[in-house]
């Protein structure tokens, strides 16, 4: 492979790692046979192909600048398979990596919200870890860099909003599973702020209207939903669903 083509493959990587860290520190090859590596992760085309690939990276090249960059695919990769445990692992080794890796943190943020039941015995401990990644990822997002200087502020601004509106959900969902649901739907107040029209978010503050027995605002919220076009069949049913629980309840008043 001619030098040219291999620092070119270098760049595009690099803003990969743009695209979830706040660190601007640019990574940098040591030889052919570690570009090799490092490109096997992003050429795989299977979730499970990317984490051997990421194993196999920091398993030859321990002191790879790509380690961050390799985990975080790792942990997304992990969390696309399903498997929560690795996504965990991955996780926890990549913001050891690098802290400021708040694409991770919202991986995380999600899972640990997400994945928590009512009587879980370490429930507060995973919705506090859970609290914290979220809050993290929203301070580093507010001076997150752009993926690479060519896109468009306007892209940017709209990418960065959506990461914010992700960090904002997590902590509503945390709020909802302490049963805090005032809490909550300040929460996908604040992540609708950022992406307005976001039918998952509304359809999560009208859930969380109907477990506060606010029946009307729940109401609202879905006909806020039903109105959106484009709107998604399954996201459509599920809203229809909430609507068809509140005002079951309130007629039971």
């Amino acid at each position: 492979m001619r030098l040219t083509k291999w620092l070119a493959s270098a760049f595009l990587i690099t803003g990969v790692l743009l695209a979830q860290t706040t660190d601007t520190k640019q990574p940098k090859l040591k030889s052919e046979k570690e570009q090799i590596a490092v490109m096997a992760i992003f050429n795989a085309a299977e979730p499970g192909a990317r984490i051997t690939a990421t194993d196999a990276l920091i398993t030859k090249f321990a002191d790879t600048e790509f380690k961050a960059t390799a985990l975080f695919v790792a942990t997304a990769s992990a969390e696309e398979i399903g498997d929560w445990e690795k996504t965990v692992i991955y996780g926890e080794r990549a913001l050891e990596t690098d802290p400021k890796s708040y694409g991770t943190m919202l991986i995380l943020a999600r899972g640990f919200a997400g994945r928590t039941k009512e009587f879980d015995f370490d429930k507060e401990e995973k919705l506090t870890k859970a609290d914290k990644l979220a809050n993290t990822a929203l301070e580093l997002l507010k001076t997150a860099p752009k993926i690479r200087p060519d896109i468009a502020d306007d892209q940017w601004e709209t990418q960065r909003k959506s990461w914010i509106s992700e960090a904002h959900e997590a902590l509503g969902i945390s709020a909802g599973d302490r049963k805090k649901y005032a809490v909550a739907v300040a929460s996908y107040k604040s992540g609708l702020e950022a992406t307005p029209g976001n039918a998952n978010l509304l359809a999560r503050m009208a859930t969380a209207y109907v477990d506060d027995k606010k029946n009307d605002e729940a109401i609202a919220t879905v006909n806020q939903i039903l109105a959106l076009a484009n709107l998604n069949p399954q996201v459509k049913a599920i809203a229809e669903n909430i609507k068809l629980k509140a005002e079951a309840a309130k007629a039971a008043k």
